[in-house]
């Protein structure tokens, strides 16, 4: 994988996405919201679909698609609109929930097929995607590569590992804190909450 990347350029990588996956975002909101409110398991799905979502776009942006994101505006605004339009009609859905739902179920419906669809309603998975591919794929340290194929291995490796491990992280981060969230109105306030992120996000996303 070095040997294909500069140990700069990899290390930078690895900065670059721990900072982008790791940063509170709709995926990791809607991956906590689901394990608190549904449990661990129910979350998989959706954990799963994160990385092989992220794979298609950063697969369509290396082949060169991506580039109509930041080309034709039109694009790019519906993609933003869509995106902010569904990630607030999922805020809503949560913050009307009170009570603990039974393991075969799933409060927020947000399996794997619409997981990974939902991806492409993500402007900030673009945008990551476009960044990635203009600096470390079509790019070595600056100047063209030689290798951009080989490149975009690698940094769909990287990206889809990033994917995951973050989206799981905020997975057991909610599983833990059910328990406590059973007790009283706990569960509604804390759906409120991330409800009220989950919004700021969607409007975030129409400025970005």
């Amino acid at each position: 994988m070095l040997e294909i990347l500069s140990l700069r350029e990899f290390i930078a990588l690895l900065i670059f996405c721990t900072v982008m996956t790791f940063s509170p975002g709709p995926n990791t909101m809607l991956t906590t919201a689901i394990a608190a409110n549904d449990g661990f398991r129910r979350t998989l799905p959706f954990t799963l679909a994160v990385p092989v979502g992220w794979l298609f776009i950063m697969m369509a942006c290396g082949l060169g698609i991506g580039t109509l994101v930041t080309q034709m505006p039109i694009i790019r605004y519906l993609i933003q609109f869509l995106g902010c339009a569904y990630l607030i009609w999922l805020a809503f859905k949560l913050s009307q929930s009170s009570q603990l739902k039974e393991v075969n179920l799933n409060k927020l419906n947000m399996g794997f097929f619409k997981g990974v669809i939902f991806q492409f309603l993500n402007i900030k998975v673009w945008l990551l995607a476009l960044t990635i591919t203009s600096a470390w794929v079509i790019h070595a340290e600056g100047i063209p590569s030689s290798n951009p194929e080989q490149r975009l291995i690698v940094s769909c490796v990287v990206m889809m590992c990033f994917a995951f491990a973050s989206n799981m992280s905020y997975a057991i981060a909610g599983s833990v804190v059910r328990v406590w969230l059973s007790s009283g109105k706990r569960l509604l306030f804390f759906n409120r909450f991330l409800a009220l992120i989950l919004a700021l996000t969607a409007l975030w996303t129409l400025t970005v």
